[in-house]
């Protein structure tokens, strides 16, 4: 482990500049952008400990002690020769392959030891390779993985050979799960309510409600709605209601009329007189209007219609006539009831959501399982959904690795850069330094066999 930040203390299993290089950090007077100047730096963290690591340290001080096992038999065998040998026979060639065996076992052992820590903790320069470089292997193994694993020809056809449009329309079309999906949907959108800022979100639905009303021209609108409503006939129906509830309402409030053409009679007419007069006219009001509602073809409804087709036209072609419409709408939107109706919409709306949402009867889940079934089962089953699914996660693919692929592979380098160095010299050996002792074991079986040819060659030469 790393000594605290502001008093690192070098020791021989662990350099004092295991860390980045000066160069790589930023000046105080120049913080970067991500990381504040005044924040403290990052600790070195050791390494985790994975599955399988006592498995693989056995192993590796069995192998360490196999490895040392011959370089000790090697000297014992020099010792031996040197001490009961002499010149003749087989001897001299036996103290020559022991010697080679020696120097080739000690040369490969210092090789090996100086990957990961200073032989015998002396600090002989280019030892202590891995903990010293560990930085830059951290990027080159990001820079590694970015240029030939995190590439459009590596990633794509692994994520074509997957079939993910496929495997995912069958998941979302089996069994109950669009209904447990609509039930977990339910439950995200209630859960939901306890964080939304309701005032917030009025606001924010008030003033986009408003702007998109106010973007859109009125014009154009209202003259469509003329014309789809003259060529469905709805004007006229619409006339014939209004003109039945025009009716009604005369029905309903007859005495309020009678008793008004009484107040605004003169005082010298009698009040049979004024009677009389209402009733005239009243009935002929009431006849008029029951004429034009059940005759099609009155002169009235020509008229209507006459004017809503005029009325059409001249909001398409007279910009007089669209710019009082846009002053009305504008006018309108500015009222003060039409911006509390606008800012309103929220909460009724989040209320009828939030029940449907925990109603498990309710249409909006029933819709919702029926929308994710239908949609699981287009996927699985039709071919050119799959295609166009496949091409659209490609897209995506080849966007995410041509913004990302460099923060992706940052995550290497940066947590190698917070690994203290004597723990990622240990992970390091963990993983590969059984293999390594077949090195000390090669160089001095092969340092023996080359001694022995090479004394063998000054001999007989």
């Amino acid at each position: 482990m790393a000594a605290p930040t502001g008093s690192p203390q070098p020791s021989d299993h662990q350099p004092s500049d295991h860390r980045k290089p000066a160069d790589h950090q930023p000046a105080p007077e120049q913080p970067s952008g991500n990381q504040p100047s005044d924040l403290p730096p990052l600790l070195d963290v050791p390494v985790l400990s994975l599955a399988g690591d006592a498995e693989k340290q056995v192993a590796l001080r069995r192998m360490k002690v196999v490895a040392t096992g011959g370089l000790v038999f090697a000297a014992l065998v020099f010792v031996f020769c040197k001490l009961v040998g002499d010149d003749r026979g087989i001897w001299p060639f036996i103290q020559a392959a022991s010697e080679a065996a020696m120097v080739g076992g000690l040369a490969d052992w210092f090789a090996v030891t100086a990957l990961f820590r200073h032989p015998l903790g002396l600090p002989i320069p280019h030892t202590a390779i891995i903990p010293r470089k560990k930085d830059q292997i951290g990027e080159s193994l990001g820079d590694f993985v970015q240029q030939n694993f995190l590439t459009p020809e590596v990633v794509g056809p692994r994520l074509q050979a997957a079939q993910i449009p496929r495997r995912v329309g069958e998941w979302l079309a089996t069994g109950d799960r669009p209904e447990r999906l609509s039930h977990e949907i339910g439950v995200a959108l209630a859960g939901a309510n306890t964080v939304l800022a309701d005032e917030e979100i009025r606001q924010a639905i008030e003033n986009f409600a408003d702007a998109q009303l106010r973007r859109v021209p009125a014009a154009p609108v209202v003259a469509k709605v003329l014309d789809l409503a003259v060529e469905g006939n709805q004007h006229q129906i619409l006339l014939s209601e209004g003109l039945r509830s025009l009716m009604r309402f005369l029905d309903d409030n007859r005495d309020v009329f009678r008793k008004r053409v009484a107040d605004e009679s003169p005082e010298w007419v009698p009040e049979w007189v004024d009677g009389k007069v209402f009733n005239k006219l009243f009935s002929s009001v009431q006849s008029f209007l029951a004429d034009v509602a059940i005759d099609p073809e009155h002169a009235l409804r020509q008229q209507f219609d006459e004017r809503l087709r005029l009325y059409a036209v001249q909001l398409r072609t007279d910009p007089g006539a669209a710019a009082n419409l846009e002053q009305w709408k504008a006018d309108l939107l500015d009222h003060p009831a039409v911006r509390n109706a606008l800012a309103s919409l929220w909460l009724p709306l989040k209320k009828a959501v939030l029940e449907a949402a925990l109603d498990p009867n309710s249409e909006l889940r029933r819709v919702t399982a029926s929308v994710i079934r239908q949609t699981g089962t287009a996927l699985r089953d039709d071919p050119s959904l799959q295609a166009k699914s496949e091409r659209w996660l490609l897209g995506v693919m080849r966007h995410v690795l041509a913004h990302y692929s460099g923060e992706l592979t940052d995550v290497i380098s940066h947590t190698v850069s917070r690994w203290d160095a004597e723990s990622t010299a240990r992970r390091l050996e963990l993983q590969v330094g059984r293999d390594l002792q077949f090195i000390r074991i090669n160089g001095t079986v092969v340092g023996s066999l080359v001694g022995l040819v090479i004394y063998s060659a000054s001999r007989f030469l």
